[in-house]
């Protein structure tokens, strides 16, 4: 049987270092890869290929085939989480997430919740852990209360978030109902994707920099504790990664406070200033700008020498602060990998 000293993501989530450190990319299966395209272009539109469990579960491991990812992360969508809760879900070509009814305009209660939605992504999971490489950790995930909550009230994305930050203040306690029916049904999710083979979790929030100090305490770091608390109780052992993304200066007391097993930076947050804030020994999780992977040559280069100085102190796996460029070449993924794997790198 496989221990966790042979897969160097659990490795460092468990608290150690690793020289040279182990890496996975946000968003590495998907579209900038050939193999996805093609397969994409054979099963139809996103929402299509996330509900097929075979075809996701291939797209998952496309990745690790061609690069060798110390992980895989479920090929996936934070919004089947609303979906699951009864919103009509659709990926309309050209603009993005389309969910209807807003919960702008209706009541949470006049959905009408349908679970089995997520079977489909549990037989992903399923299939996927039966297939992957002996030294791959399976990465599950979930979006975070706050992100899929703007999603549900507007209705898809939006940049400032205008709508769930007007209902927030205007109307706390339904925004509070919403944000507590997310996290019960997160929970739920998260637990059942461990269930059927995931190794570690991520929750994304992708918003959190859209929140006032006071709404950020409400609406990002007490509800994701929750979420971690009751998935500990009912997954013992299992890692959680918390990436709140414009965060900021919340970082240290959103990595206090929440007591996520590791954080997520992203591209904005200089590694030299989180390594200093942060926790004593906290697995940092970050930050390479997905432009300088598409940029390429000796900045890139020079970027994961600096993102692995910064973080050689502590447990550290190396990753995107955020996801990686549709665009982007696959001899830079090349480039990076082979400076991100060169042992002693670091200086």
């Amino acid at each position: 049987m496989e221990t966790r000293s042979e897969k160097p993501i659990l490795a460092v989530l468990a608290g150690e270092r690793r020289d040279p450190p182990p890496v996975w990319f946000m968003r590495q299966a998907g579209r900038y890869l050939p193999e996805y395209r093609e397969l994409r272009a054979d099963r139809g539109g996103f929402l299509d290929l996330v509900y097929d469990a075979d075809a996701a579960a291939e797209v998952t491991l496309q990745p690790l085939r061609r690069y060798g990812f110390d992980a895989a992360i479920l090929f996936s969508d934070i919004l089947i989480v609303p979906h699951a809760m009864g919103q009509h879900l659709q990926f309309l070509a050209g603009e993005g997430p389309d969910l209807s009814p807003r919960l702008a305009e209706v009541a949470l209660e006049t959905l009408s919740p349908v679970p089995d939605r997520l079977d489909a992504i549990y037989r992903t999971v399923a299939k996927v852990k039966a297939d992957l490489p002996t030294w791959a950790t399976l990465i599950g995930f979930a979006g975070s209360p706050w992100t899929v909550a703007t999603y549900m009230v507007n209705g898809s994305g939006s940049k400032e978030q205008a709508a769930a930050r007007t209902m927030a203040y205007a109307e706390p306690q339904r925004f509070q109902a919403l944000i507590d029916g997310i996290s019960s049904m997160t929970v739920d999710y998260l637990c059942g994707q461990v269930a059927a083979g995931a190794e570690v979790l991520q929750l994304f929030d992708s918003w959190s920099g859209s929140l006032a100090p006071d709404e950020f305490d409400r609406w990002c770091v007490r509800p994701t504790r929750e979420i971690v608390d009751q998935v500990r109780a009912r997954c013992p052992g299992i890692p959680i990664i918390g990436f709140p993304k414009g965060a900021g200066g919340k970082l240290a007391h959103y990595a206090r406070e929440t007591q996520v097993d590791a954080i997520g930076l992203d591209e904005s947050v200089d590694p030299f200033w989180a390594d200093q804030v942060l926790p004593a020994n906290l697995p940092v999780q970050g930050n390479l700008d997905p432009m300088v992977l598409l940029t390429g040559g000796s900045r890139l280069d020079g970027a994961v020498a600096r993102i692995r100085t910064a973080l050689a102190g502590r447990p550290h796996i190396f990753n995107l602060g955020h996801g990686i460029s549709k665009e982007t070449p696959l001899a830079h993924v090349d480039q990076a990998l082979r400076a991100i794997r060169a042992k002693g790198a670091a200086q």
